[in-house]
């Protein structure tokens, strides 16, 4: 075969490739986007801390966790394509005022510290990489996202977070470069291990706040809406009830599976990692997720090193645009402000001048000494905390034949959400508790 045949032949295969990648991610939207911004820089430290701390013994609420996962965040995505409106926006049309200001304050505290903690994370990670100074990265990162988030329009700028969750598969390949014991593995992630101890019942709730986070349901029930504007079934954002069929809303749901699937199996692999290298080296205390990536360093090797710093990077850019944008949405629906990524900066002040704000806010958090980690440990706590009368009052509208019309929970779907609901409220509970006794 000539040279030129066989260059020609690699082009093709080159091409074939990158329009059946195009074709692939066309089909994914709000619902891939939204689980892979749950693997942030939070996530990847609490799952981390679960490895180092507690070796392998936590691998099983990454199974249990995906399939309630996907029913509240099935539940948020539909919620948005049946109203047209995000859930602040039907909290604020048919929920107590009380209720909605009281969800929206609590959300906007929790994200603006997140998006800080992010922010330190991605520069501590950078540094690691990079020779320049921290604050030097920080404010650049910041600015970064900033001028993507207000100028760049929608539809370019979620082909950017599409590809950003790619990044997530650098956790996945750090798992296989580093000896695991696979048989210790599938009897953890299959048989649960339980302790009353307050550390791991702290834990449970940190990886479940940060897994079934408020965020997200923010996030891709607005996210619905982006979308359908974007395919003209509505005006815009709260203006008019989308045309919308059962084909419709049957790929919302395979698009939120395979998000949520996605981000459950890069948990798992994080902890996995953490297991077979921090925990085992005894280090099971981490301050930030640039630290475990470092501390990686000397135990697997400097390739295991900069895929997990370079993963924290990747994720940052995907996950504090989502933070603050979902509490733009929120804090805009709640006050009737016109909102929307779709929106040129011109068009909603207001909304960009939140996310402004809240990234700003969150950049200043890391200058108050207050050591990030803690920060986004207790933030996961937290959101495990609140995320519970969230999925209560989500369970209420989805069920609600005048709001929802057809499209109201199936049985399974109800059982699942008011399950986890159950599950959440006593961990949160009990951990509670055992701060008392």
């Amino acid at each position: 075969m000539k040279i030129s045949g066989f260059f020609a032949i690699i082009r093709r295969q080159e091409s074939f490739m990158r329009q059946k990648l195009k074709k692939i991610l066309s089909r994914l939207g709000p619902g891939f986007i939204t689980g892979a911004s749950d693997d942030d820089p939070s996530g990847i430290a609490t799952y981390s801390q679960a490895g180092a701390q507690f070796g392998y013994s936590q691998l099983w609420t990454a199974l249990f966790s995906f399939p309630f996962m996907t029913v509240i965040q099935e539940m948020c995505g539909r919620i948005g394509m049946v109203t047209g409106k995000g859930l602040s926006g039907v909290i604020r049309t048919h929920y107590s005022k009380k209720v909605l200001y009281l969800a929206v304050f609590l959300l906007l505290v929790a994200n603006t510290v997140n998006i800080g903690a992010d922010l330190g994370a991605m520069a501590s990670s950078a540094e690691l990489l990079v020779p320049l100074p921290f604050t030097v990265l920080l404010l650049a990162i910041t600015a970064v996202i900033l001028l993507l988030e207000v100028f760049v329009s929608y539809r370019i700028y979620a082909r950017i977070l599409k590809y950003l969750t790619f990044s997530l598969f650098f956790y996945i390949i750090a798992a296989f470069l580093v000896k695991q014991d696979w048989a210790k593995i599938a009897y953890a992630t299959f048989v649960p291990t339980f302790s009353l101890s307050r550390d791991y019942l702290l834990n449970i709730v940190a990886i479940l706040g940060t897994t079934i986070s408020p965020y997200l349901f923010f996030w891709q029930s607005d996210e619905e809406v982006e979308q359908e504007v974007q395919l003209h079934k509505i005006r815009a954002m709260g203006k008019g009830v989308p045309k919308i069929t059962k084909i419709d809303v049957r790929e919302m749901r395979v698009d939120t599976t395979v998000g949520m699937f996605f981000s459950n199996l890069v948990m798992f692999f994080i902890i996995v990692t953490a297991a077979s290298t921090l925990g085992v080296a005894g280090l099971t205390s981490i301050n930030t997720a640039a630290d475990a990536a470092q501390a990686l360093r000397p135990i697997a090797g400097d390739l295991t090193f900069f895929l997990f710093a370079m993963g924290i990077i990747g994720t940052g850019l995907l996950a504090v645009p989502v933070l603050s944008g979902s509490a733009s949405y929120a804090v805009s629906e709640a006050f009737g402000l016109k909102e929307g990524l779709y929106r040129k900066f011109k068009q909603a002040h207001g909304f960009y001048g939140i996310i402004t704000v809240a990234t700003i806010v969150g950049l200043l958090v890391n200058f108050t000494g207050i050591p990030p980690f803690k920060v986004l440990y207790y933030t996961a706590v937290l959101n495990g905390i609140i995320a519970p009368p969230l999925m209560v009052l989500i369970l209420l509208i989805s069920n609600s034949s005048k709001i929802m019309g057809q499209y109201t929970n199936s049985k399974f779907s109800n059982i699942s959400g008011w399950l986890i609901t159950a599950v959440l409220t006593v961990s949160s509970l009990a951990l509670l508790i055992s701060f008392w006794v």
